[in-house]
């Protein structure tokens, strides 16, 4: 016997996600969601018989339906699908990826595609708002193919269709995907097809669904043969006053109520529990409705017999007193997915998928995790963060996807400012916000490196402010740009030497560093003020050769104003040494 496939529907925001699927169930639960954008994972059951009355190209083709069905999962563009796995890859057997052809891949296209290629997951196009392409004309006609259609497009049309879907399909051969459009595709293992389509005027649906079905009963077969033994995965978990639910995916076997199951908690431990009910997702609905025994694939509400602590995106398995047997599955299927280094970030995630994924884009981004977790972010994670200070200051960070912190985390960040924390619901915004902080903190530990070997700052000596003229010599200055610390040689506009700075004091308190912008007195012994500097506008820093060309190579690490006193140094410099720097 075999199960449906379970379909996973991902893409960008927007792309038209949940309108495909509602063109699919004949619903507008689109136009009831905040915003037009999905909340939640939801699943939808979609019989055989749907397939055959929603899609009249079944028959037409002769395509002899073997599948019972498909089990629809919608996801959260955020979450991209990320709950959705299981060992050995992802819980979908295929996906749709659902593409605006106007808009092409966005940022969050790219990252479920990067999770699609890691978890090995078959996926088709949809090529969407085909009837946005201006002067669109869309067929009504049944009889009229929708490759007919696009041939038969005005040759302006056709050219702009042409020059989008090339578009994207060259974008997908930067990932390592062949890509065509699905009539020409011959050999679907090699090539990813393609599907115009548009979720509001229905073109292009129905040959949506004769492709979902020609690969999954041609490739998906073997997969999709029913096992004995049930087996899922909790996607959320609810709580309400008198008892707390699971919504599940079961993926393989049968369950039954009164059942005992084994659910991993984070270690990979098994929590045993017996199913006291079960409401199972009705076809074409998003009702549930209880059942003494249920048959994968589908979506289920769960309730134990007793309060458990399950966190989502867990597996659970069927319990038969087996508990060593079961927590060496389970330490496998979590020590797996979840690699972490001996050096590196904090991570957490709301899920066990979503932390996965996490972890896969991290990898692909070059960065490092220490420590990986689920559930927000906590005490420890501030303890192994601050360990990190010591080690690498670019590793003094804690990420959180679709994670809050807790109250002890919240006060130990108001105490602890040198460790980054950076949250996201969004995952590619979280790893392009981490990618741009590191490189700035990157830049920023190497400029101090370089600050350390020598000051680079100009000063504008303010007259008015003269508080002694001599042993030692201390005065107003302002610094035009660089940064200035205590023992800096300083050189006039002529090259002479001034002295070395010894205090710098900012509103009659000792102050280490004076800042681009800052007014503060400094003193310099030997100096007197009167005979060197009376007619003096602006002192620079002292500075060797080999510094000024240590300077010159990180140029990138300057602002502007601090290249513009290297240049003025130079020029100072090279009016008695011509070749000074050089």
């Amino acid at each position: 016997m075999i199960r449906q496939p379970i379909v996973t529907i991902c893409g960008h925001v927007d792309h038209g996600k949940t309108s495909i699927l509602d063109y699919f169930r004949c619903t507008s639960l689109q136009e009831c969601e905040a915003g037009g954008i999905t909340q939640k994972i939801s699943f939808t059951l979609y019989p055989s018989s749907q397939i055959k009355k929603a899609c009249s190209l079944i028959d037409k083709n002769k395509i002899e339906l073997e599948i019972p069905g498909f089990l629809f999962i919608d996801t959260p563009g955020h979450a991209a699908f990320t709950n959705l796995r299981k060992r050995g890859g992802s819980l979908a057997d295929l996906a749709i990826l659902v593409i605006d052809i106007n808009e092409g891949i966005k940022p969050q296209t790219a990252e479920v595609i990067q999770i699609l290629k890691a978890n090995k997951t078959p996926f088709l196009i949809a090529l969407n708002k085909i009837d946005n392409i201006s002067n669109w004309r869309t067929n009504k006609n049944s009889e009229i193919s929708l490759r007919k259609n696009i041939e038969s497009q005005p040759t302006n049309v056709k050219n702009l269709f042409d020059e989008r879907y090339m578009t994207i399909a060259g974008a997908l051969s930067s990932y390592g995907f062949e890509a065509d459009l699905f009539f020409n595709v011959e050999d679907f293992t090699k090539k990813i097809a393609l599907i115009p389509c548009s979720a509001r005027t229905g073109e292009g649906i129905q040959e949506l669904m004769m492709m979902l079905c020609g690969l999954s009963q041609k490739y998906l077969k073997e997969r999709l043969n029913l096992g004995k033994e049930p087996k899922g995965v909790i996607l959320e978990v609810k709580k309400e006053k008198s008892n707390d639910y699971a919504e599940a995916i079961l993926y393989d076997g049968e369950l039954k109520k009164g059942e005992e199951i084994a659910v991993a908690d984070i270690e990979g431990n098994p929590i045993i529990t017996k199913i006291r009910n079960i409401e199972e997702i009705q076809p074409l609905s998003t009702r549930f409705k209880s059942q003494e025994k249920v048959r994968a694939a589908t979506g289920l509400r769960i309730q134990f017999s007793e309060r458990i602590d399950v966190l989502p995106g867990m597996p659970f398995l069927s319990y038969k007193g087996d508990k060593e047997k079961i927590k060496e599955i389970f330490k496998k299927e979590l020590t797996e997915n979840i690699k972490t280094e001996k050096k590196g970030i904090i991570a957490k995630a709301d899920s066990l998928g979503s932390l996965e994924a996490l972890l896969v884009l991290l990898k692909q981004s070059n960065i490092p995790i220490l420590k990986a977790g689920i559930g927000n972010i906590n005490k420890s994670d501030f303890v192994n963060a601050k360990a990190n200070l010591e080690i690498d200051e670019l590793d003094a960070i804690i990420l959180g996807f679709n994670v809050s912190l807790n109250e002890d985390a919240k006060e130990l960040q108001t105490n602890n400012k040198e460790i980054k924390v950076i949250t996201e619901e969004v995952v590619y915004k979280l790893i392009d916000d981490l990618v741009e902080f590191r490189n700035n903190k990157r830049k920023e530990i190497e400029k101090k490196k370089l600050m350390e070997l020598t000051s680079l700052c100009k000063l504008e000596i303010l007259h008015q402010y003269v508080f002694r003229n001599t042993k030692p010599a201390i005065f107003g200055i302002k610094v035009l740009a660089g940064k200035l610390t205590a023992n800096v040689n300083l050189i006039d506009e002529d090259e002479n030497k001034i002295g070395r700075t010894k205090n710098i004091q900012a509103d009659k308190k000792s102050v280490d560093e004076a800042t681009e912008g800052m007014e503060v007195a400094i003193s310099l012994p030997g100096t007197n003020f009167e005979r060197e500097l009376k007619d003096k506008k602006f002192l620079y820093s002292d500075m060797g050769e080999k510094q000024f060309r240590d300077f010159k190579k990180n140029k990138d690490l300057l602002t502007q104003n601090e290249i513009k006193i290297l240049s003025e140094i130079a020029e100072i410099k090279r009016r008695k040494n011509m070749v000074w720097g050089k």
